[in-house]
């Protein structure tokens, strides 16, 4: 997942999808939240992406280090850790 589907959403309805409304509003209408008039009939993915360990990514928005933020909680599947067990979101992709 690279963060192009909540672009196309935010181009065609103005906004990014709620933290309330997740990441299943790429892929179905929200029916919470602000109700997107211009949403993508089919949606923006045909299912909810998973991480590459097979868990389900985290998605807030806003996120406190902007607009939006997906989250891996690592090949742990927990909050935090260290190396391959570390956090990997959309803001620390270019750290070592």
């Amino acid at each position: 997942m690279n963060g192009r589907e909540q672009v196309e959403g935010k181009l065609d309805n103005g906004v990014y999808p709620s933290t309330e409304q997740g990441l299943k509003a790429l892929v179905e209408k929200p029916s919470v939240g602000v109700i997107p008039k211009k949403w993508k009939i089919g949606g923006y993915l045909p299912k909810l992406p998973e991480d590459p360990w097979a868990n389900p990514y985290k998605y807030l928005s806003p996120s406190p280090k902007g607009e939006y933020e997906l989250i891996s909680l690592g090949t742990d599947g927990e909050v935090g850790g260290e190396g391959i067990n570390a956090d990997i979101t959309n803001w620390n992709l270019d750290k070592d």
